[in-house]
């Protein structure tokens, strides 16, 4: 069987509309047709958990590299933008085995439940500089410190110098816009120089870790990544391709995650006074954030072998959007699924990092973030609200559901 078509008007999830609000096409998708494809793409939009959960445990079928992007075309319609299967593109979250776990191995011991503890203070000392003078100022754009705080921590895990910041936060927020699906040629051509600055920024400290190395479990990540390519378990260019993804994973995701459960308190004051009279609910709040606001909205897979899923054929060379943010509101697995609830049984219990063998391995690190950020705001805070003058706004991304404008207005405590 063919998949049906995702909709009746091709270019809808190209849509600025669909960027603001996408829950309306996910709730038709999976109550319709949970596997569709976009237009003649050879793109498919994976809609519910089980068929989500499926594929990711069907890896001879469905590959984790990153062949190709759907982007909105000269026409306005949907075509697929192919990526080079450079050592660079597959890593991490893209890469398969026996890589990835290759990969994983030189990363995870560096965010150990332990070493993400030991993170919170100078998470916390990062917070209050940003927030404190923030909300003196009566609030304002939120964006700037919810992007900086987790440039700042990724900067700390790698080891690279704090004063290099502001180029960090840009090359943070990269990853997402190089997959938008929405972006011009002017912009693509910034993005590309911008990557080759960073490749070459990352290349040098990765040098320099390599000429100093450093072996204990305390050693920033660039120094497991340099003892990996000095033992020859990857290369350089995949080392600092698991570099880059820590910007993008590490920064843009928690960015948005910051930026969204602002925006819900902002938009829920009896939400926010509750959680600032018992902070002990703020981690429930951060796990529902997450889920209803995924940060990602999907991931790719790419099919390797002429297969089903679902009943639908597949061909080698098709693609799967596994969007996140539709399973995480899947009836068939949650109560009042488009609901913020902080009494849910499983509250980690959703999609927004991942599952299985590929879960993201800074999904700690980031809730850690998320809540101190939460709790610092809070705690600061007698009320806050949005910003009649200056609405909201989403970035132009198919991919991250993250803010580029979010003006608040604080009271202070």
């Amino acid at each position: 069987m063919r998949a049906p078509l995702y909709s009746q008007r091709a270019g809808e999830i190209l849509t600025r509309e669909f960027i603001e609000n996408p829950h309306p096409v996910f709730a038709r998708l999976r109550a319709q047709a949970p596997i569709s494809r976009v237009d003649n793409t050879g793109v498919h939009l994976i809609a519910t958990w089980d068929l989500i959960d499926e594929v990711l445990a069907r890896e001879n079928d469905f590959s984790a590299n990153l062949t190709g992007v759907l982007v909105q075309g000269d026409d306005g319609l949907p075509t697929v933008f192919p990526l080079p299967i450079a050592a660079a593109n597959q890593v991490i979250a893209t890469a398969d085995e026996p890589a990835h776990t290759v990969h994983r191995a030189l990363v995870q011991p560096r965010l150990t439940a332990s070493r993400v503890a030991s993170l919170e203070g100078p998470i916390r000392t990062w917070s209050k500089e940003a927030i404190d003078p923030w909300v003196t100022g009566g609030g304002g754009d939120f964006v700037p410190i919810a992007e900086v705080i987790p440039a700042r921590v990724v900067a700390a895990l790698l080891g690279l110098p704090d004063g290099d910041v502001s180029r960090h936060r840009q090359w943070a927020m990269m990853g997402g816009d190089m997959l938008a699906g929405r972006v011009d040629q002017h912009t693509m051509l910034m993005l590309a120089t911008e990557t080759a600055n960073m490749t070459e920024y990352l290349t040098e400290h990765l040098d320099a870790a390599r000429r100093d190395l450093r072996s204990d479990p305390d050693a920033p990540l660039l120094h497991a990544l340099a003892g990996g390519v000095e033992a020859g378990a990857i290369d350089t260019e995949q080392a600092v391709g698991i570099a880059t993804v820590m910007f993008g994973a590490g920064g843009e995701s928690t960015a948005a995650l910051i930026g969204n459960a602002m925006r819900r308190l902002a938009e829920a004051p009896e939400l926010a006074a509750l959680l600032r009279d018992d902070p002990s609910r703020v981690p429930a709040f951060v796990e529902e954030v997450a889920r209803l606001d995924a940060p990602f909205a999907f991931h790719y897979r790419a099919v390797r072998t002429e297969c089903e899923l679902g009943g639908v054929e597949l061909a080698p060379g098709d693609r799967l959007m596994l969007l996140w943010a539709s399973a995480n509101r899947d009836a068939a697995y949650f109560d009042e699924p488009d609901e913020l609830r902080l009494d849910r049984k499983h509250p980690k219990n959703h999609l927004s990092f991942g599952r299985g063998a590929h879960f993201c391995v800074g999904g700690p690190l980031a809730r850690l973030e998320a809540r101190v950020v939460c709790e610092d705001l809070l705690a600061g805070t007698r009320a806050l609200a949005l910003d009649a003058a200056a609405p909201p706004l989403l970035a132009e991304s198919l991919l991250v559901h993250r803010h580029e404008q979010l003006h608040v207005v604080a009271t202070p405590a």
